[in-house]
């Protein structure tokens, strides 16, 4: 019987200690880390297998080559742009492990787990650190979105004049790649309706998934952009908590003193009156 006590004691202790760790999660900063990996990686997934498909259909489609020289051309950007990427996912990863550690050390949970206390001024500065911080990295993923949109509106491009060639028979449709300033103005790399190579790229499932892995791509770096919104909303609200937290203290040390004051006084009161009397 003592035993089944025991152990009923037991479970009953574990089930309080789960749920108060439960209780210590700052589930705002969880959800907003969450939406920030799953918007990364997204974009530099996505992103990076597009490039190598824009790569593919360049060279196989429009014939255009790697430059001999080290010069700036089309496949030189695609390679910066992939190590960008790569900077990207491995920076916004200990990001949001850098985020998800402020949430926990400035929730008001952990209050109540590890007891009191202090907001010290590091503390302070951190918090409106990384809030201006996060407010950068929003601006900058806004220009991400912003640039991804383009290679989206070009594959827009393609794809539809790809309809309308096969709907219109007879039409002159081309696809010059100078238009869009990813081949220099010297170089006529130009794919009209009606040749072999036009319907072999409408047809082939290299435009298709490129066009759908920008598509993809956009849609995580938006992602990106929500869920740097939700952070500042959580790192603000931690702010005004550990502002909050900061003037509670000092009324704390304040009226502390203050009681400490006043006992001293009511010990020196009575130690003159027990003088007075002897």
């Amino acid at each position: 019987m003592e035993e089944d006590m025991d152990e009923g004691q037991t479970q009953k202790g574990c089930l309080e200690c789960c749920i108060k760790c439960l209780g210590g999660i700052p589930y705002p900063s969880l959800i907003a880390t969450i939406l920030l990996y799953a918007g990364v990686a997204l974009f530099c997934g996505c992103g990076h297998e597009a490039l190598s498909g824009t790569v593919t259909i360049l060279q196989n489609y429009f014939e255009v080559v790697r430059s001999p020289v080290d010069a700036l051309d089309v496949f030189t950007m695609i390679d910066i742009i992939k190590y960008v990427i790569y900077g990207i996912a491995s920076a916004f990863f200990v990001y949001g492990i850098l985020l998800m550690v402020e949430g926990f050390f400035t929730s008001g949970a952990i209050k109540d787990l590890y007891g009191d206390f202090k907001i010290t001024t590091c503390g302070r500065c951190v918090s409106a650190w990384f809030i201006m911080l996060t407010y950068i990295f929003m601006l900058a993923w806004l220009g991400v979105t912003g640039f991804t949109s383009i290679p989206v509106f070009i594959y827009f491009n393609i794809w539809n004049i790809c309809q309308n060639a096969t709907v219109l028979e007879g039409t002159s449709l081309c696809l010059d790649p100078r238009q869009y300033g990813i081949i220099p103005l010297s170089d006529a790399k130009t794919v009209c309706a009606g040749t072999e190579k036009f319907y072999k790229m409408c047809e082939s499932n290299e435009l298709n998934m490129t066009f759908h892995l920008f598509v993809c791509a956009l849609a995580g770096a938006g992602a990106a952009v929500i869920a740097m919104i939700h952070y500042l909303m959580v790192l603000s609200a931690n702010w005004a908590y550990v502002k909050d937290a900061c003037r509670m203290q000092k009324y704390e040390d304040i009226k502390s003193k203050e009681e400490q004051e006043l006992h001293d006084i009511h010990s020196t009161r009575s130690k003159e009156r027990l003088n007075a009397y002897t």
